[in-house]
């Protein structure tokens, strides 16, 4: 381990503006995790004296926002999907915005549905890999007004299509959350692959598993556009944790289809820690990362994460969720890690970047009770860059749900509020936000509610 001149400077607590910009995180792709729900409690931004100000209670009970700002619903589970093919699926979940022609945008979004979800994705001929799966991806196109102009099937037969990420050449790689075999669960096939979905015409990419990619429990993915390597991080459930792996495309140019054509799967091990939860220092930064081919990546008899790695073995991570590139690096979070569960030592969230040009890892930022980001159990989902450069974050936790965002500054703010009750009068619950994501002109900020499942597309006077 080898640690930056800063890096020992942040062994005294630090505040997130002095992290960042030590880091050289401002203004770049970076995400945050964790719950912020107690770093928000009385703080200026609480207060309305951050963002767009103090949220408005919305009339009909949908969604709340800052005065100014409206919505529109563009679509609701149970409806039925403009196609004809069938009703809207549940669980709606990670999504992306890619521009279309005559100033239209593609929306693909991922249903996160396993075997018991409400309403499946509608089997669709040429787009479904597995007739017993209920996940996959529906498409929803919007013209410059926002109004719906069609929604269809992306792809049907998938299972627990929980995030993934945008490619730079226009498509969506979406990522199954599982790793059931054919004969469990009633599947006919295997399941635990991304798949590509074009968003333009579904068709043509069909519903093929990119093998080579690797069969775990996916979570979301990152490419870096100078060098076609695609990044992977894997949401594992119980110990050994997940890995971050990186995918070298044997076509490295890219192109729809194009990672059909194989590579190599590899699984990042930083000499010396076999668990990154261990690593409790802002700053810290490891040099000479090793990547190490993975024995079987179709996962034949054993989970990957369990597989023989050599005398060294490997790194693993609990919670590892979002990935995203930004400026020259790939970031990626660990939500939480909890020792009572497995993991080496306890935090509330970290972010990692990784420096592909110098094989260097640092530790972005780190929450929990020894920073100035005080935290409970509970963490974030979904995460997208806003077009003035700072951040969105979805709320996945307990009591109401929220939209947070994220100033350059490290200031946060309420966004938006959810209104849509799903509990009970003695025990209140509120359906989680997933799939932030905005349009490519920067005017729209599309999000999911995941149940029930609504999808918005929000406009205001966005800074």
């Amino acid at each position: 381990m080898s640690r930056t001149a800063d890096a020992a400077d942040a062994r005294q607590p630090a505040t997130r503006r002095q992290v960042l910009a030590r880091t050289g995180a401002l203004g770049v792709g970076i995400a945050f995790a964790g719950n912020l729900t107690e770093l928000f409690a009385g703080s200026a931004a609480a207060q309305g004296r951050a963002g767009y100000g103090p949220l408005v209670p919305d009339p009909a009970g949908l969604l709340d926002l800052p005065k100014g700002f409206r919505y529109k619903v563009l679509s609701r589970e149970g409806e039925p999907l403009r196609s004809g093919e069938g009703k809207v699926p549940s669980n709606h979940d990670g999504m992306a915005a890619f521009a279309g022609r005559q100033g239209r945008v593609h929306l693909v979004r991922n249903h996160e549905n396993r075997v018991t979800g409400k309403i499946g994705v509608p089997t669709v001929e040429g787009l479904t890999y597995d007739p017993m799966g209920k996940g996959g991806c529906t498409v929803l196109s919007v013209d410059r007004k926002n109004d719906v102009v069609s929604e269809r099937v992306g792809i049907a037969g998938t299972a627990v299509n929980c995030a993934g990420g945008p490619t730079p050449w226009g498509t969506w790689l979406t990522c199954e959350e599982t790793e059931d075999k054919a004969g469990t669960n009633g599947y006919t096939k295997d399941h635990g692959y991304i798949f590509e979905v074009d968003p333009v015409d579904p068709h043509r990419s069909g519903a093929v598993p990119l093998t080579a990619m690797g069969r775990f429990q996916h979570e979301a993915i990152a490419v870096d556009p100078k060098r076609g390597v695609v990044y992977e991080t894997e949401d594992a459930f119980d110990k050994p944790f997940g890995l971050f792996y990186r995918f070298l495309p044997k076509n490295a140019k890219g192109g729809l289809g194009s990672l059909r054509a194989g590579g190599k799967l590899q699984a990042m091990r930083v000499p010396g820690v076999p668990d990154l939860s261990a690593v409790q220092e802002t700053g810290a930064t490891f040099s000479g990362i090793e990547w190490v081919d993975v024995p079987d990546p179709l996962a034949a008899q054993t989970p990957i994460r369990n597989q023989d790695f050599g005398p060294k073995g490997i790194t693993h991570a609990q919670k590892l969720e979002g990935c995203y590139w930004g400026g020259s690096s790939v970031y990626f979070v660990s939500s939480y890690a909890r020792s009572r569960e497995g993991s080496a030592a306890d935090h509330f969230g970290q972010i990692w970047r990784y420096d592909p040009s110098s094989r260097r890892l640092t530790l972005v930022i780190v929450f929990g009770p020894d920073t100035d980001v005080q935290l409970p159990g509970e963490e974030p989902d979904n995460i997208c860059l806003a077009p003035s450069g700072g951040l969105m974050v979805c709320e996945d936790g307990e009591g109401a749900q929220h939209v947070f965002g994220v100033t350059r500054k490290g200031e946060v703010y309420a966004m938006a509020r959810g209104r849509q009750n799903i509990g009970t009068a003695d025990k209140p619950e509120w359906g989680e936000f997933a799939g932030v994501t905005f349009s490519p002109d920067g005017e729209t900020m599309f999000v999911n509610c995941y149940t029930p499942g609504t999808t918005f597309a929000v406009t205001g006077p966005w800074h």
